[in-house]
């Protein structure tokens, strides 16, 4: 370093080396639950949707670490009108005596203090979901205001907060029967913005917990809702998780009753239900301590390792395997495999507050051993139902290697074409994916405005013919078969998965094909998220019934096959107009229904020269109108999709692409008069 720039780093005086001196009083200590509003995303993991539902997750888990313990046998959640939540339990009640190393009573730390909790030992909650002491106090501090009331000891006790602030000493309000916990807050609007709830997802959290809690009876009230018949819904399962299974299954045609076992061992308790159905997909659900374990965890993984070993050893046992037979794997043995896990461990390890994957190593080697003994005697047991489903691996199998022979001609192809991407698509000049958008347009006509409207640099264009394979009706061989399938997957480069539920991170991960393990190559065989060529992925479809029906199809695939790229945020759906509006010789404005049209019709007023013109599909547009109205950033309105209820996703799927007729039927009729205008609205 030379002279003349050490001398322009360094103070030129004492009064600046003073200025510039770090110091111990530079270092900046948040006290209370400050830490938490600076960085709520640490706590609850973001500030959108996800992480405003979060907040009633917090607080209700608390309700049912109350029942785990014996302590409560209802619990209420009700959503007001002012968008404030209340959660309301018969549970022990938070005490209120005072806390000898604070000198506050004890709800009063659990509310404004970090990592404080009844949980951390051994004591009164054996298994808790909220290990670390910062849920309740969480909501607190990201609530514009907080009540609690407290039953206990024959007294009610009250205390309320605005952003973690006690607003008044806890005090007694009135007498109380029984003993329980009401906590009523309103999510911050500094923090979450001008937030509204999805009612589904209330619905969906409160659900899954009543299976995982048999005889736990859970309400959700909904002040919101303008149909009456959506105001209240009560769950309460005497069966539990074999209830789970059934309901997953209910649009679907299962292979046998559901098997249901439970064991305990070192302490632990492994509940697990199961049963085949005639899909060709898989559907498994873990939770730890009522956790939903999204990403999966050891508890998957020794669940998965032992159902392998099991299906393997009786079908060799019983001639469905010959001795030169190489063993079924994983994704043979699950398909059609609709399963819910639950463990319940003193001491679970999650990774992160958000609790999406369970990490204790002691749990694997539990869950395999108890699986395999129980699974084992269902099999020898119930021989018919041990031969269908030894059947339906077979053919999974068979149905495997063909899919293989199928991606190994498309690598081939490719080979001789030098070129892994299809033919029909337009690409864009970008190579950073982060900057890259791929619009997965309807038809060739379609297609050709849209290459004519878009912006080379980030754009691409991939024209679909038709509509693609319906998946859920098909096997991954005859989809790898499929040409407009074969081209989206090489157009993406991720290759899919074989099974959709399949992105814990184990050891199987997905993985459809042995070789492609080895080379870590192909087209269509290995999903690897890495390798996605374009982060939005735009489905532009013509606003019509045939439109609505590819973009379901669409969807479909995405949500069996590539659920990583739903899940993460990457699949979008375009807002086409329905009308063009043009006004004299100049202005054109857009509609995309028919509401809207009226609405802009009604505001022009009796004016002369107004043309309106009806698109018959993105084909009939101009590229310019096209590229003003749906492609062009600055003024298009494009949707991003989500997966916040996978339940209820799958079974959307199951009913309305599936082989059972009579749920379809069902379905229709129940949502018949909800479709104003089939056209446009499908």
């Amino acid at each position: 370093m030379s002279d003349e720039i050490r001398d322009e780093q360094t103070p030129h005086n004492e009064n600046e080396r003073q200025e510039t001196r770090y110091n111990a009083d530079d270092i900046q200590v948040l006290k209370g639950l400050e830490a938490v509003r600076m960085r709520p995303a640490m706590y609850i993991g973001d500030t959108g949707v996800r992480g405003l539902h979060h907040l009633f997750v917090e607080v209700v888990d608390n309700s049912i670490d109350e029942h785990l313990a014996g302590c409560c046998t209802k619990i209420n959640v009700t959503l007001h009108a002012d968008n404030s939540v209340t959660v309301e339990d018969n549970g022990s009640g938070i005490p209120v005596d005072i806390h000898s190393e604070t000198g506050l009573p004890g709800v009063t730390v659990a509310m404004t203090m970090l990592h404080a909790g009844g949980k951390f030992d051994k004591g009164h909650y054996k298994v808790s979901g909220g290990l670390h002491g910062v849920g309740v106090s969480a909501v607190n501090a990201l609530s514009e205001w907080l009540e609690v009331e407290v039953c206990r000891d024959g007294k009610r006790y009250y205390q309320r907060y605005e952003r973690g602030v006690p607003t008044c000493p806890l005090k007694v309000i009135g007498k109380a029967k029984g003993t329980g916990t009401k906590v009523t807050y309103l999510a911050d609007r500094e923090i979450f913005g001008n937030y509204t709830y999805n009612p589904d997802i209330f619905i969906s959290r409160l659900r899954d917990l009543a299976y995982l809690n048999k005889g736990l009876e859970i309400t959700f009230t909904n002040e919101q809702a303008q149909d009456e018949s959506d105001r209240f819904k009560k769950f309460l399962f005497k069966n539990g998780i074999a209830e789970f299974v059934e309901h997953l299954n209910r649009s679907k045609t299962p292979l046998h009753k559901v098997v249901y076992f439970h064991g305990e061992r070192e302490g632990m308790e492994i509940e697990v239900a199961l049963q085949y159905n005639d899909t060709y997909q898989e559907n498994i659900r873990t939770f730890a301590n009522n956790i939903h374990t999204q990403e999966g965890g050891t508890h998957l993984s020794g669940f998965k390792t032992a159902i392998t070993r099991v299906i393997n050893q009786y079908a060799r046992k019983y001639g469905y395997l010959k001795e030169k037979d190489p063993n079924l794997q994983g994704d043979d043995v699950r398909e059609g495999l609709t399963a819910v896990i639950s463990v319940k461990l003193t001491n679970p390890q999650f990774e992160g507050q958000t609790k999406t994957k369970l990490g204790n190593s002691e749990v694997e080697g539990i869950v395999n051993s108890i699986v395999g003994e129980k699974l084992t005697e269902f099999l020898e047991e119930n021989p018919t139902a041990a031969r269908r489903i030894i059947e339906k691996a077979l053919t999974a199998h068979r149905a495997r290697e063909a899919a293989r022979r199928a991606a190994e001609m498309v690598k081939r192809q490719n080979a001789l074409e030098n070129s892994s991407l299809p033919g029909t698509l337009a690409d864009c000049i970008e190579r950073d994916p982060s900057k890259c958008e791929l619009f997965l347009v309807e038809g060739q006509s379609a297609g050709g405005n849209a290459k004519m409207g878009r912006n080379k640099m980030f754009q691409a264009i991939l024209p679909l013919r038709g509509k693609i394979l319906n998946v859920e009706k098909a096997r991954m061989d005859k989809a790898l078969e499929n040409n407009e399938i074969k081209a989206l997957v090489a157009a993406l480069g991720t290759g899919i998965m074989h099974s959709s539920m399949d992105s814990d991170g184990d050891s199987e991960n997905g993985k459809l094909f042995e070789d492609d393990k080895k080379n870590g190559n192909g087209n269509g065989s290995t999903f690897d998220k890495s390798k996605l060529r374009y982060h939005r992925i735009i489905i532009m479809t013509d606003a019509d019934v045939d439109g609505s029906h590819i973009r379901t199809l669409l969807l479909t695939f995405f949500f069996r096959y590539m659920r990583p790229l739903v899940e993460d945020g990457h699949i979008y759906i375009a807002q086409p107009p329905f009308y063009r509006i043009k006004v004299g010789k100049d202005k054109i404005l857009y509609a995309r229904d028919d509401a809207e049209r009226d609405e802009i019709l009604k505001s022009l007023g009796n004016k002369k020269d107004v043309v309106v013109t009806r698109f018959k599909g993105l084909g009939e547009m101009s590229a310019s109108d096209l590229e003003e109205t749906t492609m062009k950033v600055e003024t298009r309105t494009i949707k991003q999709v989500s997966v916040e209820d996978a339940v209820g996703a799958d079974e959307m799927f199951s009913i309305l692409l599936g082989d059972e007729v009579e749920p379809r039927r069902q379905f229709i009729e129940e949502h018949a008069k909800e479709v104003w205008n089939v056209d446009w609205h499908a």
